[in-house]
């Protein structure tokens, strides 16, 4: 090996020892090379430019989401002041939106910035469902899977470990990296991570909902209703980014004991 490649590696391994953090909740260890103040403000443009293409519900349905958004809110800044780890919230401004489009999906973007389709509304049924979609897609923020994947992706394609250095040798990729990183498209070398980021976003969402006074036996019902809804049309779960319905419930009722010591009728 060249010595060059020697010091490559040396640099590699000095970025993965010294770029890692614990998940708030599961207390993972996750790499960490990107900080909120590189991606914050890149999430923030891209939510803005999702609105501004959107037709955004002003609807009861869009009250309901928004005032879910706000209790689950309440209960993440709660959790984060009781572990000491509120300055992870820094930069933060937590927006919820409902889209009219029939999508049946919702997603979060770091920052605290989350979108519910009107898609997904008939199987969340109720306030409980919405608060089981809202506790999943904010724990995705509060765990930082998006800064996550954005340093195992600027690592892997551009060797770089911050998002100036990216953006001044190649701002577009850099742009598809982070798209790719919040959940914009995917590709199969990074199906396993994803799921395991699902699994994980169950698990805090428990907690957190539970916090919020909903129910965390209402989620497992909620995947109940889901698989329902893709009537048995679900792809294989090795080419599926989330876990399959059947694993994910099975999961799900095995964190609940857990997430009800923090539930707050």
């Amino acid at each position: 090996m060249s010595k060059l490649g020697r010091v490559s590696i040396v640099m590699i391994v000095g970025l993965l020892v010294y770029g890692c953090a614990k998940v708030p909740v599961t207390g993972r260890s996750q790499l960490n090379l990107v900080s909120n103040e590189e991606i914050i403000p890149l999430s923030f443009q891209s939510y803005q430019q999702v609105l501004d293409s959107a037709n955004i519900s002003t609807s009861d349905q869009a009250a309901m989401v928004k005032n879910v958004g706000k209790k689950i809110q309440v209960a993440v800044e709660e959790y984060m002041e009781m572990n000491g780890w509120s300055d992870q919230l820094a930069g933060f401004k937590w927006e919820f939106n409902l889209i009219e489009d029939d999508i049946v999906n919702a997603w979060a973007m770091p920052g605290g910035k989350v979108a519910f389709y009107t898609g997904i509304m008939p199987i969340c049924r109720d306030e409980l469902g919405v608060a089981v979609v809202m506790g999943h897609e904010v724990a995705h923020a509060i765990a930082n899977h998006g800064r996550e994947r954005m340093s195992q992706g600027l690592l892997a394609n551009m060797g770089l470990s911050t998002v100036g250095a990216a953006m001044g040798q190649n701002p577009s990729l850099t742009s598809q990296i982070f798209l790719r990183s919040v959940g914009v498209g995917t590709q199969i070398g990074m199906l396993k991570f994803s799921r395991t980021h699902e699994s994980e976003a169950d698990k805090i969402g428990l907690v957190f909902m539970a916090m919020a006074g909903y129910d965390p036996n209402e989620a497992p019902k909620f995947w109940q209703r889901m698989q329902e809804n893709s009537g048995g049309q679900a792809p294989p779960e090795w080419l599926s980014t989330h876990p399959s319905h059947e694993r994910r419930i099975q999961e799900l009722k095995e964190a609940i004991p857990e997430a009800m010591k923090y539930y707050k009728q």
